[in-house]
């Protein structure tokens, strides 16, 4: 029976490259993939997974109306030997996108590798996570660290001046010039890593 992943992890993981890479190996095989992203993420141009290393590849864009099971299923119809569904920042999916990529493992008996984050830059969760992480078959962690060399799990927002923010609206597109992924701890202390003062840092450790 096919499968629904869920690659999860903090910001600036390599979440896109290992997306990237699970593509490239099915096609090394010979099996054709289904690429999907957000048309909100335009970073480098509407329907384009683009890793921090270089790699790139077209993907179809998806809205919060988009039906990603038609859309499959279509496209399965046109070509049989499509193999597997991916999806970047699968955070931005709704609940009903999710049930969606759930119906293609299920009735198109497809696997679907899914990557994204589970909070926002406030620690709140994303709605498409909340149900990855509720229905996906198998959850899977990418890790990263934090400046202080613990595992990072939350996503700090920072302005252009490098200091933390805790207001704005859940969804600001952005990379490493804005987010910057830390463990708990300093993500509580608003501690970035770029700018330490060694005696306030010894007081609240």
């Amino acid at each position: 029976m096919a499968k629904l992943h869920f690659y999860y992890s903090a910001m600036n993981a390599g979440k896109s490259t290992v997306l990237l890479q699970s593509s490239y190996n099915y096609q090394e095989r010979g099996m054709d993939t289904l690429l999907y992203t957000p048309l909100i993420d335009d970073r480098y141009g509407a329907g384009k997974i683009t890793s921090r290393i270089g790699l790139e590849k077209s993907a179809i864009a998806f809205d919060k109306d988009f039906d990603i099971f038609l859309s499959t299923k279509k496209l399965l119809t046109d070509n049989q030997n499509i193999k597997c569904v991916l999806v970047d920042e699968a955070q931005f999916l709704t609940k009903k996108q999710v049930e969606q990529l759930t119906y293609i493992c299920d009735f198109l008996n497809l696997p679907v590798l899914t990557y994204g984050i589970r909070s926002d830059f406030r620690a709140e969760p994303f709605e498409g996570s909340i149900y990855l992480l509720t229905w996906a078959d198998h959850l899977i962690e990418i890790k990263t660290i934090c400046h202080c060399g613990k595992k990072a799990t939350m996503n700090m927002r920072i302005d252009q001046q490098g200091k933390p923010m805790t207001e704005g609206s859940q969804v600001d597109i952005g990379g490493n010039d804005k987010y910057i992924a830390t463990c708990r701890k300093h993500f509580r202390l608003q501690k970035t890593g770029k700018v330490m003062n060694p005696a306030k840092t010894e007081a609240l450790v």
